[in-house]
């Protein structure tokens, strides 16, 4: 009986610690999403493609906007139900600040390979994938 309870005491003990970890980031992070999604509005209507200039935009102020609108749909179809619609996390870690971790080479090979509890996402295109990682780096 001692083992039967010692069993289902760590089998919870481990369900529980898959599951936590980062609930306070998304609560913090949630002005600076709201933020970066008006800069996002202001990218695409061009009063700021100067101030984007990030690797998207190589090909002017137009290209940008298509990239982040592009990047946008990508991540709302293969990353929002994890990490939340708005960037602030959910299941998986809030993405509003992740530019300052890591450039886009690292995020694509996260994203293609996985991290952590994160599973590699094959069904993502390598196209695809670029694209919301440039988009996701100029998050900081």
């Amino acid at each position: 009986m001692k083992k039967l309870l010692f069993s289902l005491f760590f089998a919870m003990l481990l369900v529980l610690g898959a599951c936590g970890g980062g609930g306070d980031e998304g609560a913090s992070d949630d002005n600076t999403s709201e933020e970066q999604t008006d800069q996002s509005s202001q990218d695409e209507s061009g009063e700021t493609a100067e101030e984007s200039g990030g690797e998207g935009s190589e090909s002017g102020s137009g290209d940008g906007a298509t990239n982040t609108s592009a990047a946008e749909e990508v991540y709302q179809n293969s990353c929002a139900s994890c990490h939340g619609g708005e960037l602030g996390g959910g299941f998986g870690p809030a993405l509003t600040e992740v530019g300052s971790k890591y450039d886009a080479a690292k995020i694509v090979d996260i994203i293609k390979n996985g991290q952590g509890q994160m599973p590699a996402q094959s069904q993502v295109s390598d196209e695809d994938a670029q694209t919301v990682a440039d988009w996701l780096a100029t998050m900081e």
